[in-house]
């Protein structure tokens, strides 16, 4: 993937997850850096999503699962964790109580 690809994917996901979490919780996107305040199920704490160029990963860190990298999956068109967990997408809606949705553009 080139960077130029990766840059707007990336950019892409954080937009949506930003609008979906918007609505229920204190998200701000800046950067590059997605940082969500707010009362998740099973309790509260901030979540960071952020693009690593470097790596053309996604990274998490969340107050309930740690933290988490995620790799652009073009056969099936999702943010698949590097360690074999859920998705970016279905994790962050499974912590939060969010449903979301993002595909690629």
């Amino acid at each position: 993937m080139s960077d130029s690809a990766f840059e707007s994917l990336a950019d892409s996901l954080l937009a949506a997850l930003e609008e979906g979490i918007g609505a229920h919780a204190d998200a701000e996107l800046q950067g590059g850096i997605l940082t969500v305040d707010g009362d998740a199920k099973g309790g509260g704490g901030t979540w960071v999503v952020n693009k690593h160029a470097p790596t053309r990963q996604i990274w998490l860190s969340s107050p309930q699962s740690g933290a988490r990298h995620y790799a652009f999956d073009e056969g099936s068109g999702q943010w698949k964790d590097t360690r074999g967990g859920p998705d970016l997408v279905a994790h962050l809606s499974a912590e939060l109580g969010v449903a979301l949705e993002w595909r690629p553009s």
